[in-house]
């Protein structure tokens, strides 16, 4: 007697009560799907770049990088974002308070640091602002950010 063919009356509540709707899922379709959620769930280092930029330098330097007239300079000289490129990771945490000459422009209006960004976040804006405005050549890793804030500290 094969108790899932035998629904008399005493056996019929027995049985499961939730049917099957779904049939199981070949494997590498079950991988397929896995890998597709993993690298969209993964966050953009660019975007991420691009939302903290947004979000603690925009105000000051513009969408564009352009600045804000001849009180904020520009991101966008190539030449000042190599020749600083040890010290950018601490002007960006710790800010910077010299006068800075850009695009022959005299710059003396302080700049506030942000430090409640990660290294990580560092990096993330260096690599924007540099694939943005600078020369997108070498992009900042985690340790060469890690370094030039132990050395500014």
């Amino acid at each position: 007697m094969n108790p899932e063919r035998d629904i008399s009356p005493t056996t019929r509540h027995s049985l499961p009560l939730t049917p099957r709707l779904f049939a199981p899922c070949p494997l590498p379709l079950a991988f397929l799907l896995l890998a597709l959620c993993l690298n969209a769930c993964q966050p953009n280092p660019y975007r991420e770049g691009q939302r903290l930029y947004e979000q603690h330098c925009a105000n000051c330097h513009m969408a564009d990088g352009e600045g804000l007239g001849a009180l904020m300079p520009p991101l966008t000289d190539t030449a000042y974002l190599s020749a600083n490129r040890e010290r950018l990771p601490c002007i960006l945490r710790y800010g910077l308070k010299d006068t800075i000459v850009i695009n022959g422009k005299m710059y003396a209006e302080a700049m506030p640091g942000a430090a409640t960004l990660s290294d990580i976040h560092i990096v993330n804006i260096l690599n924007y602002i540099d694939a943005s405005w600078g020369s997108g050549k070498a992009t900042y890793q985690l340790e060469e950010v890690r370094r030039a804030l132990d050395a500014c500290r």
